[in-house]
């Protein structure tokens, strides 16, 4: 009850210098709205559709793909978009259940809060379109304009039920200089490790340069090899794509390790084209890198990832040893970032 009280408190909104934090309604819907004044640059979020990021203007150009004309379209049919969190695990897993600390836990399909994949696989987790976001900050001062917001996972039945880790998520995005950091905190309150498959799965866009002329930097070193299912085998080789890999003719739906990372830690993904340029960079304990692009639309996808594709089941038979995990008590960190230039 404290912690709703607070919530009600919160300012409308925060400015300082060039930045502001403010609390909007668009729509009909309540979103937050961060702006970077200097840099012409604002980041519009929907907290109460799964806390998605759907637009990153820059010179009032969206790099973000939003298929929609408002977001009562959204929410009437939802689909992936903007900046999705995938949680409590990313991508798909092989079967109606998963493994973790050496024990099986079963789907229950009937609960209705499963999607699936071409193949019937459960896929992206439970929390994409989640109406359980709480913004508890909202500020700007000086350095940056950032809000973040709060879920958790443990008050609701039907997601306790599908996994059963009592847990605490809170994300932060923070506006500064330009560019967009998405910081996600995992809390374990359960009293066993929680084991740690989560990601996102951002769209990004070009505005205005065919797609036919984008050009793409994949930074990994190693290629993962999938089953027809898009399921991993655990073989990897390395990475045979061309630097920059052009997107008129380099279809990619792709999983790739072994990441290139600069001296502080991060691997910097890019497209670009037309002068223009989105760069994705993840932070260390971002492993995996899903990039996606098909063939015909107007987006191509650079997804952070803690674990490789059904990497909770992979990791128990033994083929995939590098599932990160909290112990009880714990908390685990991470960021990325998204930088555009040349708008």
């Amino acid at each position: 009850m404290k912690r709703l009280a607070w919530a009600l408190v919160l300012p409308v909104m925060s400015e300082a210098a060039n930045y502001s934090a403010a609390k909007a309604v668009a729509d009909g819907i309540e979103i937050v709205r961060l702006s970077d004044r200097a840099q012409a640059t604002e980041v519009s979020i929907v907290p109460s559709i799964g806390n998605i990021a759907y637009a990153m203007t820059v010179h009032g150009k969206n790099i973000l793909w939003f298929p929609f004309k408002s977001l009562p379209e959204m929410k009437a049919k939802p689909v992936l978009c903007g900046v999705p969190f995938l949680a409590p695990w990313a991508n798909r897993l092989d079967q109606d259940a998963f493994y973790a600390n050496g024990k099986k836990y079963l789907l229950n399909p009937e609960l209705g809060n499963l999607r699936r994949d071409a193949n019937q696989l459960p896929i992206h987790g439970l929390l994409f379109f989640s109406p359980h976001w709480t913004v508890t900050r909202l500020e700007a001062d000086g350095e940056s304009a950032r809000v973040t917001s709060r879920m958790e996972f443990w008050r609701y039945p039907d997601l306790m039920a599908q996994f059963p880790f009592a847990h605490a998520v809170e994300m932060t995005y923070r506006l500064a200089g330009g560019a967009l950091e998405v910081e996600i905190l995992l809390e374990n309150q359960a009293s066993e490790p929680m084991p740690v498959g989560v990601g996102y799965h951002p769209y990004f866009q070009l505005p205005d340069t065919p797609r036919d002329q984008w050009k793409v930097h994949v930074a990994a070193r190693e290629h993962v090899e999938l089953l027809p299912n898009l399921t991993p085998t655990g073989a990897r080789k390395p990475v045979a794509l061309p630097d920059p890999a052009p997107l008129a003719t380099t279809p990619l739906d792709d999983v790739f390790t072994n990441l290139v990372r600069g001296k502080d830690g991060r691997a910097e993904f890019w497209v670009e084209g037309g002068g223009r340029r989105i760069s994705v960079s993840y932070g260390p304990k971002y492993t995996v890198a899903v990039v996606f692009a098909p063939p015909g639309k107007g987006f191509i996808c650079f997804e952070p990832m803690s674990a490789i594709t059904n990497g909770f089941n992979l990791g128990h038979t033994g083929v995939y040893n590098e599932l990160q995990s909290i112990p009880p008590g714990g908390t685990w960190r991470e960021s990325f970032w998204i930088v555009p230039g040349g708008f």
